[in-house]
């Protein structure tokens, strides 16, 4: 009776065993990769191909493949073989090119490049010049802004307003106070089209204006809950009354820290006679031109994002109206917005922003 070929027979070193036994756990290793050091364990346990292939449930040419490859090769032999294609056509010194074109010019019509511009200027095609700067990350194409501070005291008042989130002082409460002015009652000139299968809603792009409003808000930071107070105007005045809002707000056993920023209606004397009256009351100001880290900021990006952006209102009246449902809904189920930051991790940070800036030559 005829026989088929003999398996060949398999033998490990220990450390062969032990490096197949730790790639085939490593968490980062490829299921591929794991599974053909499974096979060769295996294999070494004896048996025959379809054995082994029975064990793991894969089919007996696998086995046999990657049995005879690791025979052949050891080690080497499973992993994978570059893939056969054409050889590439852009060489390191195109991409260099590129990358020093995109990085230390500009076109001469242009404040900045396009794969179109670009590939013109070096020969390429733009899909090649696209990939490279995606591979590079590279988006000459869009541009961002900073402001950095000139506080003389940003790193005291960045440790204070830091300090104050991330340990408030017992007995306390801690609120985040802004304004949102100029909140503008607008309506589409045309009705609003509703959302259809494969249609998104659609809206005119021009508006009518029907008045302002104003929005003081005062964001508990440990709760997440807000006070607040619609106002036509936005003064002194109008801060003051707010302040008594809170006042009467907050129990009267509870010292009350106040985050705010520099905006000039928090500094007049007639603020300054209010505080030394209500002595239970600090304000803290935020550095200059920094107010993201004024909490409350965060909230008011919520109202913008989910209520206004999108809304519809004919008069102020009704802005207002839906302001406050909104403000109630979020009363009801209130979410504080968690700072994570310590005031050493911001400092660290910006250092080394504007050491990377530093050199910019602008």
């Amino acid at each position: 009776m005829a026989r088929g070929r003999p398996t060949p027979e398999l033998v490990l070193s220990d450390e062969e065993r032990e490096t197949l036994k730790r790639w085939a756990r490593r968490p980062k290793s490829a299921q591929a990769l794991a599974l053909r050091c499974r096979i060769v364990l295996e294999c070494e346990r004896g048996g025959t191909n379809i054995d082994v292939a029975q064990r793991l449930g894969i089919s007996r040419v696998t086995v046999g493949m990657w049995r005879n490859r690791f025979i052949h090769k050891r080690l080497a032999g499973l992993h994978d073989e570059p893939r056969p294609g054409a050889p590439r056509t852009v060489g390191d010194d195109d991409v260099e090119l590129v990358i020093v074109r995109t990085l230390e010019e500009a076109p001469t019509d242009s404040t900045h490049w396009s794969t179109r511009s670009m590939a013109k200027a070096t020969g390429m095609s733009p899909s090649t010049v696209g990939r490279i700067w995606r591979a590079f990350g590279l988006k000459p194409h869009l541009v961002d802004s900073f402001k950095l501070s000139p506080d003389p005291q940003f790193i005291e008042k960045v440790r204070d307003i830091v300090g104050l989130y991330l340990n408030p002082p017992e007995g306390a409460l801690v609120l985040c106070v802004d304004e949102k002015s100029q909140i503008q009652a607008l309506d589409r000139s045309a009705p609003i089209l509703p959302l259809r299968p494969g249609l998104p809603e659609r809206a005119t792009h021009d508006y009518l204006r029907h008045g302002t409003t104003n929005l003081y808000a005062a964001l508990d930071v440990a709760s997440g809950k807000v006070i607040t107070d619609l106002t036509d105007r936005h003064r002194a005045v109008e801060f003051r009354r707010f302040l008594n809002l809170i006042n009467r707000s907050v129990p009267e056993d509870l010292d009350v820290h106040v985050v705010v920023d520099n905006s000039s209606t928090h500094k007049t004397p007639e603020i300054h006679r209010w505080l030394l009256r209500h002595p239970r009351f600090n304000l803290h100001f935020t550095p200059t031109y920094s107010s993201w880290m004024n909490i409350v900021e965060r909230w008011f990006a919520e109202l913008t994002t989910k209520w206004l952006r999108r809304g519809t209102h004919r008069s102020t009246k009704e802005l207002e109206s839906a302001i406050q449902r909104w403000i109630d809904t979020w009363n009801a189920d209130p979410r504080p917005f968690i700072w994570h930051k310590s005031a050493d991790e911001i400092l660290d940070a910006l250092a080394g922003y504007c050491a990377r800036i530093s050199g910019s030559g602008h």
